[in-house]
C-alpha cells in the first residue's frame, strides 16, 4: 500500500484464529510502503496484540517498523499502529 491503511482482523474467522490474525498481520506489514503505516485491528477474544503480536512483529521486522499500541476499541478489539521505516 502506498498509503496509511487499516488491516481489520477482529471479525468473522478472526475471532477463532490467532494463527489466521498473525499471518494476515505479517503480510499487511510486508504489504505496507516505506513511508507509511497500517493500523492492525485485532480481535478481542485473544487479548492485547501487545502480549503475542509485537514481539513477533519485531523479531520478524526488525528496525524496519515501528510499533505502537494506539487503543482498545469501543467494539471491544485493539489497535496497533505499525510504521514502515526501510
Amino acid at each position: 500500500m502506498d498509503r496509511d491503511w487499516t488491516m481489520d482482523l477482529e471479525h468473522d474467522e478472526y475471532e477463532q484464529d490467532i494463527d489466521l490474525i498473525i499471518n494476515d498481520a505479517l503480510k499487511a506489514v510486508e504489504e505496507t510502503n516505506v513511508g507509511c503505516y497500517v493500523n492492525l485491528v485485532t480481535a478481542a477474544t485473544f487479548g492485547s496484540p501487545v502480549d503475542y503480536l509485537n514481539p513477533l512483529l519485531n523479531e520478524v521486522f526488525k528496525n524496519k517498523i515501528n510499533v505502537k499500541y494506539i487503543d482498545q476499541c469501543g467494539c471491544g478489539g485493539y489497535v496497533l499502529r505499525v510504521w514502515k521505516l526501510g
